[in-house]
């Protein structure tokens, strides 16, 4: 009886199922592995791409970013991400957030961690954590890789910019990394949708699929241009608002009206998710 009194009266919430160990149990996931291995094949196939089919040139006389992919490793980089950021950088954020609380209801291992005892909202606190750093780091392996990749095979050198000048390379570096960092912001909503639909299924792949259905119905939505002023306050309608900062005198307000709208959206349903699952009864 008295161990069971000194064990209760050193018990701290904030310090059940730490952070390290959280992270440690995705790392080990196959899923976050195979996902990794994807992300960092990309840039290997896009390279074998242009080597088959030789250097892009303009289109009737308009030169887009995919057209400079071969200039520079900068440029390769900023191809990577052009080409990935609106469907494949979805999938990373959607698995992440969507598989990390359903999966444990579907291995019926929820119920035991809630009992060892970890607070729920400490538990959720920790899975949004890893969630949200294993995507963010998904997101920059894809172009760190790809700017290895295209510097072997291109060289370093200034990033080129299709309606013409070019940003030097320590330019262009901090620009892709506020690339980086805004299509992560712009992805918010797919892990707000997945992380929710989580905690409201014991089906991981209905989470998931489900976070990546409604952003592909949203990207379908801003293409309908019949509902004018209503698509600025589609997700979508921003997600390349990014373009903006890779100009030689770069334009702020698209990225910033995005950010605004992608972390409200995401506030509100990662508040949903915490809200519900407090009063979730848990069976699984």
């Amino acid at each position: 009886m008295s161990t069971l009194t000194e064990v209760a009266s050193g018990y701290q919430a904030g310090r059940t199922l730490p952070l390290r160990v959280e992270l440690v149990r995705q790392l080990k996931r196959r899923r976050t592995l195979v996902m990794g291995a994807i992300l960092a094949a990309l840039p290997f196939v896009l390279l074998i791409a242009f080597a088959v089919g030789g250097r892009p040139d303009g289109r009737n006389g308009q030169v887009t970013l995919l057209d400079t992919a071969t200039a520079s490793g900068a440029n390769f980089a900023a191809v990577n991400l052009f080409v990935s950021a609106g469907f494949l950088l979805v999938i990373p954020v959607a698995l992440f957030c969507g598989d990390t609380v359903a999966s444990e209801a579907g291995w019926s291992s929820l119920r035991y961690l809630l009992a060892a005892p970890v607070p729920r909202a400490r538990l959720l606190w920790s899975k949004l954590v890893v969630a949200l750093g294993l995507s963010l780091a998904a997101m920059i392996v894809l172009p760190l890789v790809a700017l290895a990749v295209g510097t072997a095979a291109y060289g370093w050198g200034p990033l080129q910019i299709p309606t013409g000048g070019e940003l030097g390379t320590g330019t262009a570096a901090q620009r892709l990394a506020i690339v980086v960092a805004y299509v992560f912001l712009s992805q918010l909503v797919t892990a707000g949708l997945a992380f929710w639909l989580s905690t409201r299924t014991d089906a991981p792949l209905g989470a998931v699929g489900g976070a990546v259905g409604l952003t592909i119905v949203g990207n379908v939505l801003d293409q309908v241009t019949a509902l004018g002023d209503w698509r600025d306050f589609l997700p979508a309608h921003w997600q390349y608002a990014w373009a903006d900062a890779v100009q030689p005198h770069p334009e702020w307000s698209g990225m910033i009206q995005g950010t605004a709208i992608s972390v409200t959206y995401a506030l509100v349903l990662f508040a949903l998710a915490f809200r519900g699952f407090a009063r979730k009864d848990v069976v699984s």
